[in-house]
């Protein structure tokens, strides 16, 4: 069985830097990639780039640090969308330049994951490839799960589809049903999240007539934006990481960036909250306006129902050529509120009596958000603070069951932050999509099953004494926010120094320490409690992901690595000039120079100064 110090489980943004990071710091340890796509890239790897796939980001806030997302090199020119090309070549080329090509193990999938309580610990791994006959194990000292939030679609039966006579296919699978834009004349595009819009738009501008059924009992349309926003005409990615816009977000964690009395004042008194309220509204009506959502009947289907402050980061960006509102006010496009009764031959009939004729039944009905791996020994996911069975049968190891930690967490919650004790009403008839009539699925995983949330410290690494005391798992890429290259780096480097032992604030060192075990495991409930109370529709009881919070978890990725975090020059420019990946290049080199890690072109990677101080706990 072959041994490796350690192994990531994915090869998109976050598994890239994940490995990146773990080779740069810890070169001599041996390291392996193992992804199930045929290329790299996650959601940007080859098969997944269907016909008009572009990032929401414009050029500049969507790449790694220290790794420039340059014009003449990648096609892209400034205020631009970058193409699913373009960022699929940036990927590939990060992959290259930071050494751990040779790492990546492509058509190889992690069937099993089993957890060795030895001394060491580690991990036992069933790998299949192409042959998924012929399997093999692995040994990993440290497993790093990159596995995604978009890596398993989720789809489920419609009655009737058996006899429907035309393609049904998951967005997630656009790409290889793209000829459908060619040969359908009609095609009906279920849901309403980003991948529809998209959906819509590129059959519409290829001539095919949309039908566009978003459910009446759903979450209603996705939040979407132009680039610019406000009456200052500000790009709107690069508000969401102003210090000074982020104090407007009630965010559990914010006191990280070291300006807790001015967000005391925004949270904590009703002259704060009222300031706080208008920003938000001030902030979404611009937007409504900006779309034009009430010019007409179909596009005011369109305006979200839920509120601007409680959306995460499905709140996307219009990234279109043409103007899709205009689309959506011709023939080409019908908009139907209401619900799927069933599919007979050639049509798609609604619940009111409604029916069209259909090529093509496009779903957007989400996605699994549990790793897809086996991971053992049986009931471990409590341990492992990833989602699993509500019960309340619930042991001391499992955290996301406890229903007092809970309580506490929720008090505290609405103690610190009022407002999020008066939750928007966004749909009172709201019903979970398998619950709907014409509408089931035997999975036990779904984007609407009644699963705990993660919960994991700092969203990277379970909270038990178990996997504490060997440091052998982490997770990355289980946040989503409008930064998530930015994530992706500080994340691996965070989990590299984990791993070794050198975070300045180190969560293991609570492992032998109930009191300190007990404040950790709170925190952990703490933090993850709030997305249900901060992020109802896009949280809730799923994975965080958040928009205005994100430069305040830079800062406690930071302080947990002990590292600076106000990396601009002068007060006014930290409060007022928006974070990008430019301020974070250097922080990986500023972790190795703290830590005594210099490096030796000779010896042909960083190796670490010999001290008196102390003893270096290295993952080899």
């Amino acid at each position: 069985m072959e041994d490796l110090d350690c192994v990531v489980v994915g090869a998109g943004w976050y598994g890239l830097a994940a490995a990146s990071q773990f080779h740069v710091t810890q070169p001599r340890c041996s390291l392996a990639v193992f992804d199930s796509q045929s290329s790299l890239g996650g959601t940007w790897a080859d098969e997944r780039l269907y016909p008009g796939l572009k990032s929401n980001n414009l050029l500049g806030t969507y790449e790694y640090p220290g790794f420039p997302f340059s014009s003449d090199r990648f096609d892209v020119k400034p205020g631009q969308h970058m193409s699913g090309e373009a960022i699929n070549t940036y990927l590939k080329a990060y992959a290259k330049q930071s050494g751990i090509s040779d790492f990546i193990h492509l058509n190889t999938k992690v069937l099993t994951a089993e957890h060795q309580d030895t001394d060491n610990g580690g991990w036992v791994l069933t790998i299949a490839t192409l042959h998924p006959s012929a399997t093999k194990k692995v040994f990993a000292r440290r497993l790093i799960l990159a596995t995604g939030l978009t890596s398993e679609a989720f789809i489920p039966h419609f009655d009737g589809q058996e006899i429907f006579g035309g393609r049904v296919f998951h967005g997630k699978n656009f790409r290889q049903n793209s000829d459908t834009l060619k040969t359908a004349k009609a095609v009906t595009i279920f849901g309403a999240t980003k991948f529809a819009w998209d959906a819509a738009y590129a059959y519409a501008t290829a001539g095919v007539k949309v039908n566009w059924v978003i459910r009446s009992s759903g979450h209603g349309p996705c939040w979407i934006a132009p680039t610019h926003v406000t009456p200052l005409k500000k790009w709107i990615e690069k508000l969401a990481n102003k210090r000074i816009l982020t104090w407007f977000s009630p965010c559990i964690w914010g006191d990280a960036d070291g300006y807790s009395k001015i967000r005391n004042f925004y949270h904590g008194t009703a002259l704060g909250r009222l300031l706080v309220d208008n920003f938000w509204k001030v902030l979404g009506n611009d937007v409504i306006t900006l779309n034009k959502y009430d010019s007409h009947p179909d596009t005011a289907k369109l305006k979200p129902w839920t509120e601007a402050m409680f959306t995460g980061s499905s709140f996307s960006i219009l990234n279109y050529d043409q103007d899709i509102m205009e689309l959506v006010k011709s023939d080409m496009i019908d908009i139907h509120v209401g619900e799927i009764d069933h599919l007979s031959p050639g049509k798609v009939h609604l619940a009111d009596g409604t029916e069209f004729e259909s090529d093509v039944f496009l779903v957007n009905t989400g996605w699994k958000h549990v790793p897809p791996i086996k991971l053992l020994p049986e009931v471990i996911e409590k341990e492992l603070g990833i989602p699993h069975e509500l019960t309340n049968d619930t042991s001391d190891e499992d955290l996301a069951n406890q229903q007092d930690l809970m309580k506490r967490a929720d008090e505290e919650i609405q103690t610190r932050f009022p407002r999020l004790s008066h939750q928007p009403v966004w749909n009172k008839d709201y019903k979970p999509l398998t619950e709907q009539k014409g509408i089931s699925s035997e999975d036990k995983v779904t984007p609407c099953a009644p699963l705990t949330p993660y919960m994991l410290y700092h969203f990277l690494v379970p909270p038990s004494p178990r996997f504490l005391r060997h440091r052998d798992i982490a997770f990355t890429g289980m946040v989503s926010n409008f930064s998530n290259a930015i994530t992706a780096h500080l994340s691996g480097l965070w989990i590299s120094a984990y791993f070794q032992g050198k975070l300045a604030i180190n969560p293991a060192a609570a492992v032998d320490n109930e009191v300190a075990l007990r404040k950790l495991q709170y925190e952990t409930v703490l933090l993850n409690r709030w997305g249900k109370w901060r992020y109802p529709t896009d949280w809730g009881h799923k994975n965080p992901n958040f928009i205005f919070d994100a430069v305040p978890y830079f800062d406690l990725l930071q302080h947990d690595l002990g590292l600076k975090t106000h990396r601009k020059k002068g007060w006014l420019k930290e409060m007022t000039e928006a974070y990008g990946p430019e301020d974070y290049q250097s922080v990986t080199e500023e972790w190795m120079s703290q830590n005594r890690i210099s490096y030796d072109s000779s010896r042909d990677g960083p190796v670490e100064k010999v001290s008196n101080e102390g003893t270096n706990d290295n993952a080899a």
